[in-house]
């Protein structure tokens, strides 16, 4: 890779005491990074233990990109936001994995050179949401994922679309999106003509504005068209539209670009120009879908209405507030949902009295999530031109309402027909389809299709034949839309959070971006054969994002969830009811600020208390019914903005003393109180400001001990915060130490061993065993996905990961938690051995057509060196009945044996005990009869028994 972009931002590193805002990180930091880790995976003490993917699978995660190959249509490549890249042979039957062992799994296009079976992958989400992650340049394979080559432009973070040159492969056009939350220069259109080993920028709008669509003209690599896109994300705001969103066109493949959407062209042009996406049908017809962040105009004046409505109350004066029928507003404020004791008279004399004014009754419905539907802007709108993008023409005449709302910003995918120049779709919530060049629309969503649309392929030879990516996975039609197939069969959810309850089986339960709240059993099989019952093992139990999950102690039915912006319930899954337990504040006061994700927490003290945090840390007594806000603003008080900021982000409570709480905001801020409310200190003075703590926990184990985590994310800073404390946050200690550069999201204590602590990261998850002076990487089973929760089950010593984009992993830490200094001293230490049933079902199958019964036992031990060991198994007489040759790694090791004896050890075994008589099994082999043995490595022996 000889092309390296010159670096503008600073690559100072600040410390832990630093006051200033943090700086994007450098993209050799992430490279270096990414060296680190994989080297510590490498030497891992853990890199053993094998994680399972329990699932669940069928509401999925969100699509980026499919690509199909045109010659077989039953094979194609499915591209995940943050889930990898998935291939298909079967018309999506089963898919594999194929990115798994590359460096990232946050993808933002793909591109296949059918001919030659390369594939191109642009790592970095191309929506611009709250939870697209970044990559880390362009990925290149040419033997279906077994092997990755990282070809540059890796300070893109984001890529917006990939196009090879069909009749030269090694010609290929980038459409850089760039950094995310932070200004770059690795943004525009690149172009290689080698390969991917060097590149040269074509095009370069500004450090703010990036390229979301590039599109060529079928049959003609030279003609091709490009929509640069304007925005500026930050923690509290979104500005999705400027000056610089535009169309330019390229009639040399790319070497040079024209601006077309200009005043004259009839596109629009202005601070109000948003997302753009391209579909082109030949070398004079393209149309483009534009989120148009231009306000609507006035409609004049509405026709006089019975009922009030929340603008009414906006410029209405005290004096006809007063005179309003208590009829007409006790109906206002009961179908607005305000408090019980808000009616009608009690309201007019709190107006009255000069407490509250009539605005208030508008401000009161006000907030994060409302605003998103509330903000009057133009939306989705279509243009077409037919010569080749000199002018334009809107499609349309009336709006195109309820497909963007006011976030277009995380649509704006349009695709026409290849062989129906007036058949047009464009993506949003839902999607669309036209067959009259965009005059006319109609919906093609179905009740078995996710309402929100991010990818769709349509079959150049086969008319009606559709491919959609959506927030929930893959659907497929052969009818145009009419009707769709579901083909999601991926671990690829995208979870916020998790959670387990002490049932048994356990249960698990996970809130996920846009696909809501489930629950399930850790043991349900995630495979086909709930097709018979009909049944999925796992059941929805809320719609939304799903949001963070509480179970009570004493009865795992009654449940706190909710989604996004803090809207929580009280469920009984026993009996279906539901009860909206959001807190209020009071009419007059400014509405409470609550964070996309709320936090809420049971008190481990009394499972009727319950924690709810806004901007202040609210309390119930009664699980839900009633609050009180037990704190004032936690926050640095907000700034002005369209995304809720100055929130809450994490909750704990001390096991050790009721009242002793610590909270975090996305301004970070970590705040205690000793005495339930009655007094906060704000301890994170020396922390790095303005960081989102994504996590505060009260230790289990010493009353004083409190950690941290801070996340960087959105200053595109990428830096590993993590933090310990032994005295109530009057002093920190950095625990980060060895942890390769990544945000980190969630930190988690061991419930047993105290020395022990689990961390998860944007790109993986860690372990340490003395208290953060080092980490271990966990890789086993593992792809490099973003962690966002962990939770042990106690009981089962299960730790379980949430990760967004891979699903739930799982995997037992018994063996973990015995870490002790002995451990690390002695040669080897061997684990329990479980005890197994005898069967006589071993070495035999129900029939020929059915797989043969083998055993299996795991034998755990940790060895303080690699090198090769023989694992004997041993009768009561000391007799070798087998031995298992294996190759040991220093740390944690599993070998399996499949209970099976020699020859030799069988006949020692019926010499010692006269009355055995050990025949084959169907299989050939001769099985461990009832009876006592003992596993020995080494100098360390394990008895356990056959039942």
């Amino acid at each position: 890779m000889k092309f390296k972009n010159t670096l503008f931002l600073s690559t100072t590193l600040f410390s832990l005491f630093s006051f200033s805002q943090q700086p994007s990180t450098n993209a050799d930091v992430v490279e270096k990074a990414l060296q680190q880790k994989n080297k510590l995976t490498q030497n891992s003490l853990v890199k053993n233990i094998a994680f399972e993917n329990i699932g669940p699978t069928v509401m999925s995660g969100r699509v980026t990109d499919v690509d199909v190959n045109p010659n077989d249509p039953t094979e194609f490549y499915v591209a995940y936001a943050s889930g990898g890249v998935w291939h298909t042979t079967n018309n999506g039957s089963t898919f594999t994995p194929i990115l798994d062992n590359a460096n990232t799994q946050n993808v933002g296009d793909i591109a296949v050179d059918w001919n030659n079976k390369t594939i191109w992958v642009g790592t970095g989400e191309n929506n611009s949401s709250r939870s697209s992650y970044a990559g880390i340049g362009i990925l290149k394979s040419t033997d279906n994922g077994k092997n990755w080559t990282n070809v540059g432009l890796k300070d893109s973070h984001h890529i917006g679309r990939i196009l090879i040159n069909p009749n030269n492969p090694n010609e290929v056009i980038i459409g850089v999106t760039g950094h995310l939350y932070s200004p770059n220069q690795e943004r525009g259109i690149y172009k290689t003509t080698d390969g991917g080993n060097t590149w040269s920028q074509k095009l370069f709008v500004d450090d703010m504005s990036g390229i979301i669509d590039v599109q060529h003209v079928p049959n003609n690599f030279n003609i091709m068209y490009a929509a640069s896109w304007t925005k500026d994300r930050k923690a509290w705001n979104f500005d999705g539209s400027g000056n610089n969103s535009a169309i330019y066109k390229s009639t040399d493949a790319g070497e040079t670009w024209t601006k077309i959407s200009t005043e004259k062209s009839g596109f629009p042009t202005g601070t109000g120009v948003g997302r753009i996406g391209l579909a082109v049908f030949n070398d004079n017809v393209i149309y483009a879908l534009h989120d148009s962040q231009f306000r609507r105009a006035s409609e004049g004046k509405k026709e006089t209405s019975n009922t009030l409505s929340k603008d009414d109350f906006k410029t209405m004066t005290t004096d006809a507030f007063l005179k309003l029928d208590d009829k007409k507003l006790n109906e206002y404020l009961k179908t607005n949902g305000f408090q019980e004791k808000y009616r009608a008279q009690n309201v007019k004399q709190l107006v009255s009295s000069g407490t509250v004014k009539p605005i208030d009754l508008a401000r009161y419905l006000e907030d994060a999530n409302s605003m998103l539907f509330d903000t009057p802007v133009v939306g989705a709108e279509v243009y077409k031109s037919e010569d080749g993008g000199a002018t334009w023409k809107k499609t349309h005449k009336d709006y195109i309402d309820d497909l963007y709302y006011s976030y277009g910003y995380y649509f704006g995918e349009i695709r026409v027909d290849p062989q129906d120049v007036n058949g047009i779709y464009i993506l949003g919530v839902p999607i669309l389809k036209s067959k009259d060049g965009g005059a006319t629309f109609k919906s093609i969503s179905a009740e078995n299709v996710h309402s929100d649309h991010q990818a769709l392929w349509v079959n150049p030879k086969k008319s009606g034949h559709l491919i959609n990516g959506n927030d929930g996975g893959l659907n497929m039609s052969y009818d145009d839309g009419e009707s769709w197939e579901k083909l999601n069969v991926n671990s690829v959810g995208q979870f916020y959070t998790i959670n387990v309850d002490n049932a048994s089986p356990y249960n698990v339960y996970g809130g996920l971006q846009d696909n809501g709240v489930w629950v399930g059993s850790h043991t349900a099989r995630e495979d086909k054969s709930w097709h018979q019952s009909g049944q999925y093992p796992w059941k929805s139990i809320m719609g939304g994002d799903g949001m963070q999950v509480q179970i009570d102690s004493r009865n795992h039915n009654i449940v706190y969830t909710g989604y996004q912006f803090g809207n929580y319930f009280r469920l009984n899954l026993e009996t279906n009811d539901q009860a909206y337990i959001q807190p209020k504040h009071e009419l007059g006061e400014n509405p409470y600020r609550f964070n996309w994700q709320t936090p809420i927490l049971l008190s481990p003290h009394n499972q009727d208390i319950l924690y709810l945090g806004g901007n202040k840390l609210m309390r119930s007594m009664n699980q839900g019914t009633d609050w009180q806000a037990i704190s004032g603003d936690l926050t640095n008080g907000g700034k002005k903005g369209n995304v809720a900021y100055g929130t809450l982000t994490t909750i704990s409570e001390s096991p050790f003393q009721f009242g002793l709480i610590y909270t975090g905001s996305d301004d970070g801020l970590v705040q205690i109180t000793k005495n339930a409310g009655g007094s906060w200190q704000n301890i994170s003075s020396t922390f790095p400001k303005d960081l989102w703590v994504s996590r505060v926990i009260a230790s289990q184990h010493k009353k004083e001990r409190v950690y941290a985590t801070l996340n960087g994310y959105r200053w595109d800073d990428f830096k590993v915060y993590a933090y310990m404390s032994d005295d109530y946050g009057k002093t920190w200690k950095n625990i980060g130490s060895n942890i390769p550069a990544s945000p980190v999201n969630v930190i988690k204590e061991d419930p047993k061993n105290e020395n022990i602590l689990y961390l998860g990261t944007d790109n993986g998850v860690y372990v340490s065993f003395d208290m953060g002076n080092s980490w271990e990487a966990f890789s086993n089973g593992l792809p490099n996905v973003a962690v966002h929760d962990i939770v042990i089950q106690p009981e089962a010593n299960d730790l379980l990961l949430g990760t967004h984009g891979r699903s739930i992993y799982k995997t037992n830490i018994a063996h973990l938690q015995q870490m002790n200094s002995k451990m690390q001293t002695n040669a080897i230490t061997l684990f329990d051995v479980n005890d197994v049933r005898h069967s006589s079902r071993w070495g035999s199958s129900w029939g020929q057509w059915y797989d043969t019964f083998e055993p299996e036992i795991e034998i755990a031990f940790y060895s303080n060196s690699s090198e090769p060991k023989n694992i004997k198994i041993v009768s009561e007489n000391n007799s070798e009945l087998n031995t298992i040759k294996v190759t040991s790694s220093k740390g944690f090791n599993y070998a399996s044996y499949d209970l099976t004896i020699t020859e030799k050890g069988k006949k020692a075994l019926e010499k010692e005990n006269s009355s055995l008589d050990i025949n084959k099994s169907e299989n050939g082999k001769y099985y461990l009869p009832k009876g006592t043995y003992t596993v020995q490595v080494g100098n360390e022996k394990q008895s356990f028994e056959v039942k």
